[in-house]
């Protein structure tokens, strides 16, 4: 492989670390940021959620998924990203409104066999409404977000934790309570990325679909102990100067602990995913500690 089609292979597979981290070419939504019971949405009140991603990959992958040969490949990334969440108690449809919005703050440091380059910024800005009810034995949600492109941003530099474009983002998802003790559950939350053209570029990148599961089971009232994964990919191509036509696409699964404190009003999970399948772009290890205050 000629060395700038690493190069531009590794730039993109590094400008896909969302602005909430992860390496993926086309979308802002990392995956595996939600686990057990991730499509469930709280009831009204406002929370202050704190999500603690880290991100390593020693390998590069190319669009078949075998480690490019001759390259030595290596990232990390750490993003804060703060997250608050009012859910009010105005109701469409027998459903409670909702907004959020939130604000990653990154780090990313990469080497590429000479290449070594490291950066800490702002990503990109991203706020939602949002739709959710509780039924029997389902909780369902679903939301409309936009990603603006307010992040530190360089086409020629792929640290930046900036995207440098603007993304409307559909979700829509599920958690089935299995048993009528609702010791069991189900989850799945899919997300649908349609992004516009990339500032200082004439490049689109192409649309993302993420999709993030989880089956878990409460050991303890407040305890739920789970395995959890997500499948993310380019639906469609990239199209403008300097585009390709190649479409990644990553998976993963781990296992994942959430408890709550009644006392402090505070629930901390933790989940360990290791991706499996990675095509056309980094293959690593993800962790995520994610902290939620209501108060």
């Amino acid at each position: 492989m000629k060395l700038d089609l690493m190069y531009r292979l590794l730039g993109a597979a590094l400008l896909g670390l969302p602005a909430l981290t992860n390496a993926q070419p086309t979308a802002h939504y990392a995956p595996g940021i939600e686990g057990i019971k991730g499509a469930t949405l709280p009831p009204p009140g406002i929370y202050l959620r704190d999500y603690n991603l880290f991100y390593y990959a020693d390998t590069l992958n190319d669009i078949d998924g075998h480690a490019v040969p001759g390259v030595n490949a290596r990232a990390f990334i750490y993003a804060n990203v703060p997250r608050i969440v009012w859910i009010t108690n105005q109701k469409l449809f027998g459903g409670y409104l909702g907004v959020d919005a939130l604000l990653p703050l990154q780090y990313t440091e990469l080497k590429l066999n000479s290449f070594h380059d490291q950066t800490f910024g702002i990503g990109d800005f991203f706020a939602e409404g949002t739709w959710s009810t509780h039924l029997k034995q389902f909780d369902v949600s679903a939301g409309y977000g936009i990603w603006a492109p307010t992040g530190d941003f360089s086409p020629a530099n792929p640290t930046r934790a900036g995207l440098g474009y603007w993304t409307h983002m559909l979700t829509a998802g599920a958690t089935w309570y299995i048993d009528k003790d609702k010791k069991w559950a189900l989850s799945a939350l899919n997300r649908y990325e349609i992004n516009q053209q990339q500032d200082d570029t004439d490049i689109t990148h192409g649309q993302a679909y993420t999709l993030e599961w989880a089956l878990s089971r409460s050991v303890l009232k407040t305890i739920d102990v789970g395995v959890v994964g997500y499948y993310q990919q380019q639906v469609t191509e990239d199209y403008g100067r300097g585009s390709n036509s190649q479409r990644d696409r990553v998976a993963g699964i781990g296992p994942e602990i959430s408890a709550f404190c009644p006392k402090l009003g505070l629930n901390t999970s933790l989940r360990y995913e290791y991706e499996f399948l990675a095509e056309g772009r980094l293959q690593g290890h993800t962790i995520a500690l994610t902290l939620t205050k209501v108060f």
